[in-house]
């Protein structure tokens, strides 16, 4: 079944995205915030009502709120059992609200040939409906197995990805991830039954449902969020990453981060038995 090439530079019409308090908290909830102390530091992200406590928005929840908005030219007749998250990007300019409405529009920017499957890129922009202001740009790498072979990438060249350094890390924080956690997550909008299904699952050569990508991403950027951004949203800038492995709901979850200079970190994040499954991971802050 082949990618379609020609879909490289497609634009979608543009779209609107609307989310509200509760959309906010459940995705907070879902990528495990006020796990481990539920009425501590993150409150302010998994509440609307606690005295002196104003709710704020992860700066992640643009995975969200970012993309699907609009319809898109196809990029092949695939699997979708096959797919899985390949990359993701987000950019954020300034703190997101707890309410809102975007405008959004899509573009294929690239499909490309990496051996064992193929790599379709997508990349969102959008604005604040009421202001017209920037909001947030997401760039998504979708990654369906088995899909390669064609030898004819179209697109402009992968940007070239930052490595973790060769000495121990500066910074680690742990996370534990909950056996429901993608029952959990699955509520933010991603029902796709690669996460739920055991018998869909196993179609696509999983022995159980895995964790949604986007989760571990979000569990991620929340440690990021807490070493460099003193869990101030509105430092948050953006985060690169490429999914290498899967997580099962239950993994624990490790963040390494090592400081490269103002404004930018280097991470990945590995599992109890140290296997890498977010890698090449960048952050930006101020």
């Amino acid at each position: 079944m082949p990618m379609n090439l020609e879909s490289v530079g497609a634009v979608s019409e543009p779209g609107q995205r609307s989310w509200n308090s509760k959309d906010a908290l459940i995705y907070a909830l879902g990528v495990g915030a006020g796990q481990t102390d539920p009425t501590g530091f993150e409150l302010e992200f998994t509440t609307e009502n606690s005295q002196d406590t104003p709710q704020r928005v992860l700066p992640t929840f643009p995975v969200i709120i970012g993309m699907g908005a609009g319809a898109m030219p196809s990029f092949g007749e695939i699997n979708w059992a096959m797919l899985v998250h390949g990359e993701q990007s987000i950019e954020v300019f300034g703190e997101i609200p707890a309410e809102g409405t975007v405008e959004s529009v899509t573009k294929i920017v690239g499909i490309y040939d990496k051996g064992s499957g193929a790599l379709a890129v997508m990349e969102t922009e959008s604005k604040y409906v009421d202001s017209g202001k920037p909001a947030f740009k997401v760039r998504m790498g979708a990654f369906i197995r088995g899909e390669g072979g064609f030898g004819d990438s179209r697109g402009p060249e992968l940007v070239p990805r930052v490595k973790a350094p060769d000495r121990a890390p500066d910074e680690e924080v742990t996370y534990a991830t909950r056996a429901d956690q993608a029952l959990l997550y699955r509520l933010s909008g991603d029902r796709n039954p690669l996460h739920s299904d055991p018998a869909f699952a196993a179609l696509a050569g999983f022995p159980k449902p895995i964790l949604h990508g986007l989760c571990t991403y979000g569990v991620t950027g929340r440690a990021l969020l807490h070493t460099f951004c003193g869990s101030d949203p509105s430092r948050f800038k953006g985060m690169d990453a490429r999914f290498s492995k899967p997580v099962m709901p239950g993994d624990v979850l490790t963040v390494r981060m090592w400081h490269d200079g103002d404004g930018s970190a280097i991470f990945q994040t590995v599992t109890q038995d140290g296997t890498v499954v977010i890698d090449n991971g960048k952050l930006t802050y101020s």
